[in-house]
């Protein structure tokens, strides 16, 4: 997986990488500014299957902002995340906090996209243009 979101990265040739993941740091982050940054590299709570939705939360190392104000957003998830509906995905973030409950719980599907201007569809106008998410298989 390291060396897949390497490979992107250079593909794309973005530069200045944003990462506050602990297990991910060392490997892509070369930056401390999120306002300069090209991409930002972030974990998820869980994905839901049913929708294609990666659920964060400010509960995450990364808190609110990594997801939704870099350019680009890489997701880095397991299949152990992986949920079928909505519906679930809060019932096991009520289960991981019980009475913690995370402030913000975000549900991405993909770069924000708006019809308001003119009835023209813009993207990514309320966060990044680009989402990829890498889903690494955990054996148990």
């Amino acid at each position: 997986m390291l060396q897949q979101v390497q490979q992107l990265i250079t593909a794309k040739e973005w530069t200045k990488i944003y990462c506050e993941e602990p297990q991910w740091n060392d490997a892509f982050s070369n930056t401390i500014s999120l306002e300069s940054c090209h991409a930002s590299v972030t974990g998820c709570e869980y994905l839901v299957a049913r929708t294609g939705t990666i659920v964060l939360s400010s509960a995450q190392q990364n808190g609110r902002t990594a997801s939704v104000y870099a350019p680009i957003h890489i997701c880095i998830a397991y299949t152990n995340q992986l949920v079928y509906d909505v519906k679930d995905a809060l019932q096991a973030i009520k289960e991981k906090y019980v009475r913690n409950i995370p402030s913000f719980i975000s549900f991405a599907s993909g770069p924000s996209r708006t019809a308001d201007i003119e009835k023209t569809l813009v993207t990514g106008v309320h966060g990044p243009k680009e989402v990829y998410l890498f889903l690494v298989e955990v054996k148990e």
